[in-house]
């Protein structure tokens, strides 16, 4: 399991680089919008240390998903450096940072549901664990996507920077399809990894 001070050397590395983020961001309003899942998932992960402590697995996995998120924040997906230089190296029509954003948003959220299901349930691994782990964060992708709407109807022309679909018309079904995907490689890469874990303190 992971321990108290590991929790704490993600939430430094969080604080510093959400610090780094906020300044000069590209869109003032994108970035809190971006950032606000790392917001709400640190306080609520510090405070439930002792009564849900993470597997390690599960915790640096979510600290690259926030990193993930405080980038795009910083620079807004469709202007991150990184998707620059892989749409120059593959010959991409456009900037794909925010596919490996929905490629977390599917990864870490899977780890996160099989962990509270077999943690929490009387289910054990296998495939209806997987399937629900798959189906979890896919329902949260729709439901997100759904958010990106709303604020596109709230916020109207203000909500080019947040929605990132850079002319893409089927980008709401990309979104989904690399959640989707995610799950299902997060799964298959570290769920035994998660249950070892897991079986290291009579979880599973």
């Amino acid at each position: 399991m992971s321990t108290t001070r590991e929790l704490g050397a993600v939430m430094v590395m969080w604080g510093l680089a959400l610090g780094l983020s906020a300044v000069a961001p590209t869109d003032a309003l994108t970035w809190f919008f971006e950032v606000l899942p790392v917001l709400i998932a640190a306080p609520l992960m510090w405070v439930t240390r002792t009564r849900f402590t993470l597997t390690r697995v599960l915790l640096w996995t979510a600290f690259v998903h926030g990193l993930i998120l405080i980038i795009g924040g910083h620079y807004t997906y469709a202007e991150v450096p990184i998707g620059f230089w892989l749409q120059d190296a593959f010959d991409f029509s456009r900037n794909h940072y925010d596919r490996i954003g929905h490629v977390a948003q599917g990864f870490g959220p899977a780890l996160l549901t099989r962990e509270v299901l077999l943690r929490c349930t009387p289910l054990k691994p296998g495939k209806l664990v997987f399937a629900i782990a798959v189906c979890m964060p896919l329902a949260f992708s729709a439901f997100y996507e759904m958010i990106e709407w709303w604020t596109a109807i709230i916020l109207d022309e203000n909500a080019t920077a947040f929605l990132g679909t850079q002319g893409d018309p089927w980008d709401t079904q990309a979104d989904m399809l690399m959640a989707l995907l995610g799950a299902i490689i997060g799964q298959l890469v570290l769920g035994r990894l998660q249950s070892k874990q897991l079986r290291s303190l009579g979880q599973t």
